[in-house]
């Protein structure tokens, strides 16, 4: 016996057993049972998902004798006899592609005025409908419109755009979907069990994914695995024969990139080169592995992820070690090296600085981050009420918002189980990994600090009056400046509302010395086990009145104010003056 293709061997012969089209089998279903069956029919979609095969279910169906309760032919009446003997008077196949001229419709239309000898209907299948000429269509468009009660046509198409619209406007449509991976293990599932062949799942998946959306790729390519490897069937075998590169290759190198392994970076790519990888097809797979991570990283994006479940566990784990920074970053340098990647001149050179840059992602954000932090700090301190300053002041100087010295809410969580939480590594943390680190290190720091946030929110706010004073007095206690020990002993504290403490000094002096002490926010935040505190610093207006009062300015007095003076303490000196005839300095 000769062999026979699994597109073939397995081609579906009733609606149930098309693959990934339900929405399609469904509604022809309910036309056949409601009886309004229309005259014309378009499918339309990519190759190798139905749509020949469908329309060979449908005219099947059409002429049976028998059919059954789910409305599908029965198999057994003479209709569908000859129907799967290749014998059927009833059903006519043009391939539009070869057949495409005005002389072959109009041999076509010629043949549609004859009613059919056995049966109800004489169907015509005209596939690869978008290649018949412009004249071709003319002449097909008034047998479309008003065919004889006998006749149906079924029109298959990949490129719908290419067909005019007065053919459209006579046909009903039917879009048909790609076949989902899963769809297409699934069905090769189901032939290994009646083949008798062992097939390894990753093996199914990587098929499926190949065959890129097209049930028949996926048949073909899975007839070629087979050839190559007989009745057991491994992922290795397949990855050889379709020359696919092996995903291990970029889980790691990932974990070269989090540890910032440049040397074993260099080399894994040096060896995926060897082996005749190209590097364009690299960069494109390291992309994809990357926006799986990316899926990875909340459940509900989860069901994004085209892999096994050997396959989709790495990814969670891997998931789990990689901060979404880092993904996001290395995900556009990948687009990016993706996009220039034609214009390079030294294109190996040009991947190798993407993935270079990739590898010291974390360092390059730590070092970004430190100067803001350090400002976040500066105004997180130097918060001062509008209210306490004049209005003039108030009105110049910009509004002051609260700011956090703690570093930015993680948002993605590493968990040790789904139901326990816990924040992702902080840059920093990464940046300090030795060269050479394995993932084994990255775990264990991962649990370091999330013992530290567990412990972290453990500790419940020590902020009160008394408190607050045995901190603020503490800390004067640290510093070396008598000045600024003699500022805070002198400053009057106030908890206000949010965790907010007022500190009130009677002179801008003072005001500016305490905005200037950096760390003091940070130590009472530590000591009072408070991560919302901050500082509020007002000035004392009675205190600045009295001392404005005190220090009044003196002016030189003129000659005349200085001889009122003498004047008012000896009389004698202006009788002295009208004796001797001298001039006063009034006069």
């Amino acid at each position: 016996m000769s062999f026979v293709v699994s597109a073939r061997k397995y081609r579906p012969d009733q609606f149930e057993s098309v693959i990934g089209q339900e929405h399609i089998s469904q509604t022809l279903k309910n036309a056949l049972k409601s009886d309004h069956v229309a005259h014309a029919f378009l499918f339309c979609g990519p190759r190798g998902v139905g749509k020949t095969t469908c329309a060979r279910i449908l005219a099947k169906i059409l002429n049976c004798e028998y059919r059954t309760e789910n409305y599908e032919a029965c198999n057994t009446c003479s209709s569908c006899k000859a129907f799967n003997e290749n014998a059927s008077f009833n059903i006519f196949e043009l391939d539009a592609a070869s057949n495409n001229g005005v002389e072959h419709i109009r041999s076509l239309v010629d043949q549609v005025r004859f009613p059919p000898q056995q049966g109800k209907f004489k169907v015509y299948i005209i596939d690869e409908v978008h290649m018949l000429s412009q004249a071709g269509f003319n002449a097909f468009l008034k047998t479309l419109e008003e065919p004889p009660a006998h006749a149906i046509f079924i029109l298959a198409t990949t490129e719908k755009h290419k067909i005019i619209p007065t053919i459209l406007s006579r046909c009903q449509i039917y879009d048909f979907r790609r076949i989902q991976p899963m769809d297409a293990v699934h069905h090769l599932r189901n032939i290994c069990e009646k083949e008798g062949i062992e097939a390894e799942e990753d093996a199914l998946h990587t098929i499926g994914i190949k065959a890129d959306g097209a049930m028949r790729d996926a048949l073909s390519i899975f007839d070629r695995i087979v050839s190559a490897s007989g009745k057991k069937i491994t992922y290795k075998d397949v990855i050889e024969n379709l020359n696919i590169l092996d995903y291990d290759y970029y889980f790691k190198i990932v974990d070269a990139l989090l540890t910032e392994d440049v040397s074993k970076m260099m080399l894994m790519y040096d060896e995926i080169l060897r082996k005749g990888f190209d590097s364009e097809i690299f960069i494109n797979g390291m992309g994809e592995h990357l926006r799986n991570l990316l899926v990875c990283k909340d459940e509900q994006t989860l069901k994004l992820l085209e892999a096994g479940e050997n396959q989709r566990e790495r990814y969670r784990q891997q998931a789990r070690m990689s901060p979404i920074s880092f993904i996001l970053t290395a995900l556009n340098l990948s687009n990016e090296c993706d996009i220039h990647f034609k214009q390079a001149q030294n294109k190996r050179l040009h991947v190798e600085m993407s993935l270079i840059k990739m590898t010291y992602i974390n360092r390059a954000s730590d070092m970004a981050a430190q100067p803001q932090i350090a400002q976040e700090k500066k105004n997180d301190v130097s918060s001062v009420a509008t209210s306490s300053m004049p209005k003039t002041a108030a009105a110049a100087a910009p509004s002051i918002e609260k700011k956090e010295t703690e570093a930015p809410k993680p948002s993605v969580e590493y968990a040790k189980s789904e139901n326990q939480p816990l924040p992702s590594i902080p840059v920093k943390n990464l940046a300090s990994l030795k060269i050479g680190s394995s993932v084994s290190d990255l775990d264990a720091i991962y649990k370091a600090v999330a013992e530290e946030h567990q412990a972290e929110q453990g500790k419940i706010s020590r902020l009160n009056d008394e408190t607050l004073l045995e901190a603020w007095q503490k800390y004067g206690t640290t510093i070396d400046s008598p000045s600024l020990k003699t500022t805070l002993e002198k400053a009057t504290l106030k908890i206000g509302k949010d965790s907010t403490i007022l500190v009130t000094v009677g002179s801008t002096v003072s005001q500016n010395a305490i905005r200037q002490t950096l760390d003091l926010i940070d130590f009472l935040r530590e000591e009072l086990h408070d991560r919302d505190i901050r500082l509020e610093i007002q000035l004392d207006q009675e205190k600045m009145a009295e001392a404005n009062a005190a220090q009044v300015v003196k002016r030189p007095l003129t000659n005349k104010e200085k001889y009122e003076k003498m004047v008012e303490v000896n009389p004698l000196v202006d009788v002295f003056r009208r004796h001797f005839d001298l001039k006063s300095t009034n006069e």
